[in-house]
């Protein structure tokens, strides 16, 4: 009805222009929005206020003026202009009741829209360093990604999902020797692991995989392996310096293609289960983007060259600086070090340049929170390519904390001391691990109750949404037991038998979808779907208590199963957005 009313005040507004009353213009577009209380009516505008200084004369006037030029339209019981100038609708009855089947004629695409107008826009999310398995902090980032490209491909935007892989990095390196020492302790050496290696039980995995393939190929003795490397923290050292030694001696015994191989094998090994993971997460990319691919193509250092054409680049210390400082950063940044090597943000300027050069209208990257201080030189390095740093919206994902039975579940990831994605999916379910993760807004901090994710109640959120489309399909079988014909008439037929508060609070909330789907793609806030699909499912599970459907008198019959109808529908589509099922029978 939004849209109604918003045709019904332009139309006004263009009249007003013919007749002159209007001679300079429009000089803003005016707002329609829900009015905030009942007494308000059904719908404002502030076409009036905004414009009334165009026309020369006061708000309230040129609301009179506006008022007199609405169309006649029997949707609209009553217009009233309130305060400064505002102006109220009160719609009529069979105005809401027009939802019904419009929603059962458009079925799946009822809240969809073209809105974005084809604009491309690329999502990247998740985009986890593939040094071990997915855990529950990746899976608000994945169930938060997913849904706001869902939400933005909804409303007619072009939205292409995209993980990078950070295939390049010195995480990389030490998972690679991480599993190489596991693999000498499995060929009977002795050894003490590095404190800064992975310790979890898949770097065992990936090491047994490695020595059950091939043998004893790749052993060296462990005196050879440590002789001359730094002390490790816990024998008073530094512990990256004792790592990055350890990685310098891997490929000095190993050989350039032995260590390539340990490498690959990890790299893949891990990839591969996250892959896994996230398609049985309901995740699916359209590109998986190699970190290592910019430096193969060349697109770092032409980066690089661009910043250095610019006079963004300079020496110091033997290593290469970008001049972030200038762009209001804290400090400048390294992006070359002194051995040669480009920086993780050397290779983040060049992927954000080449999605820029992919033609995308604007970008998104869904990022952990711990990233917040990132966000302002990333953009800085775009300003300074010449490109234009508001295409690129970074979105930060506080992490999620889980309890169990009212105590906190520990994590430590170096330690290998975390639940996992996976796990998480084993004990709570797809649905409501997808649902849980956006109920709030994705910078605030989130407690994950195991036990309520896991309960059957009306406590349970996801629960409480899904059985509102279950119990609609319980009304169907129980007609059909009992030979009540429930196919719904065609069009508007019987409506106007619905005049109970619960059916007309019901109207007017299935009414307000597409404005939901769209304030939560625009704003990129999946949580005003789920409090949506809270609230309708309040409004339904409260009319099935107090009204009967399958009553004798047909025509009545006929309005209520078309509502619930409608009902299910918003529910089906509304979870569909946030990759949850609709179960027909709980």
């Amino acid at each position: 009805m939004k849209a109604q009313i918003e045709q019904l005040v332009s139309a006004a507004l263009e009249r007003l222009v013919a007749e002159g009353t209007l001679d300079g213009g429009l000089t803003t577009q005016p707002v329609v929005e829900r009015a905030r209380g009942a007494g308000h009516g059904d719908f404002a505008t502030n076409a009036a206020l905004v414009n009334a200084k165009a026309a020369r004369m006061k708000p309230r006037e040129l609301a009179e003026r506006l008022v007199a030029a609405l169309p006649d339209d029997r949707r609209i019981a009553k217009v009233e202009i309130a305060g400064p100038g505002f102006i109220n609708f009160h719609l009529a009855p069979a105005a809401w009741r027009q939802v019904v089947p419009e929603i059962l004629e458009k079925s799946h695409d009822y809240g969809r829209s073209d809105l974005g107008g084809g604009r491309r826009v690329q999502v990247e999310f998740v985009s986890a360093n593939p040094t071990g398995p997915l855990h529950v902090g990746h899976g608000r980032g994945a169930a938060y990604g997913a849904v706001v490209a869902d939400l933005l491909e909804a409303v007619g935007f072009d939205v292409h999902r995209e993980y990078y892989v950070n295939d390049a990095g010195r995480q990389m390196d030490i998972l690679a020797v991480s599993v190489w020492l596991r693999y000498l302790e499995l060929a009977g050496e002795e050894l003490a692991f590095p404190a800064n290696g992975y310790q979890g039980d898949y770097v065992w995995d990936i090491a047994a995989t490695l020595h059950r393939e091939h043998g004893d190929d790749y052993r060296r003795p462990a005196a050879q392996v440590f002789e001359g490397i730094p002390a490790d923290a816990p024998a008073g050292g530094d512990k990256e310096k004792h790592i990055d030694a350890l990685i310098a001696r891997a490929r000095e015994l190993l050989g350039d293609n032995r260590y390539r191989y340990v490498f690959e094998l990890a790299l893949n090994t891990i990839l591969d289960d996250i892959r896994d993971d996230l398609e049985k997460f309901g995740v699916v990319y359209d590109q998986w983007f190699s970190e290592r691919t910019l430096v193969e193509s060349g697109a770092v250092n032409r980066a690089l060259e661009r910043l250095r054409q610019g006079g963004w680049l300079y020496e110091k210390e033997g290593a290469l600086w970008f001049r972030s400082t200038e762009f209001g950063d804290e400090k400048d940044r390294v992006v070359e070090r002194e051995n040669g090597q480009t920086t993780y943000f050397a290779s983040d300027i060049a992927y954000h340049m080449d999605k820029l050069e992919r033609g995308f209208d604007r970008i998104i990257d869904v990022w952990g929170a711990d990233h917040h201080g990132y966000v302002p030189r990333v953009k800085a390095a775009l300003k300074a390519l010449g490109d234009d740093p508001d295409k690129l919206d970074v979105l930060l994902v506080q992490f999620a904390i889980l309890w169990r039975g009212g105590e906190k579940v520990p994590m430590s990831t170096r330690s290998g001391e975390f639940v996992t994605l996976r796990q998480l999916r084993k004990e709570v379910g797809r649905d409501a691990a997808r649902f849980f993760y956006v109920m709030r807004k994705c910078e605030q901090h989130m407690d994950f109750d195991l036990d309520l994710a896991k309960s059957q109640s009306s406590d349970n959120p996801v629960y409480y949404v899904q059985y509102a489309h279950a119990r609609v399909c319980s009304v169907l079988r129980q007609a059909a037991e009992k030979g009540l014909r429930v196919e719904p008439s065609e069009g508007d037929a019987n409506l106007e038998r619905l005049v109970e508060p619960h059916e007309l609070a019901l109207l007017k909330t299935l009414s307000r979808y597409p404005e939901v789907v769209e304030a939560a793609a625009l704003g990129e806030e999946p949580h005003l779907l789920t409090h949506y699909l809270r609230e309708l499912a309040n409004e339904f599970h409260t009319y099935y208590n107090a009204h009967p459907f399958l009553v004798e008198d047909e025509g009545l019959r006929d309005a209520r199963i078309k509502l619930i109808l409608a009902v299910r529908e918003v529910v089906r589509n509304g979870l569909g957005l946030l990759g949850v099922s609709a179960p027909e029978s709980m």
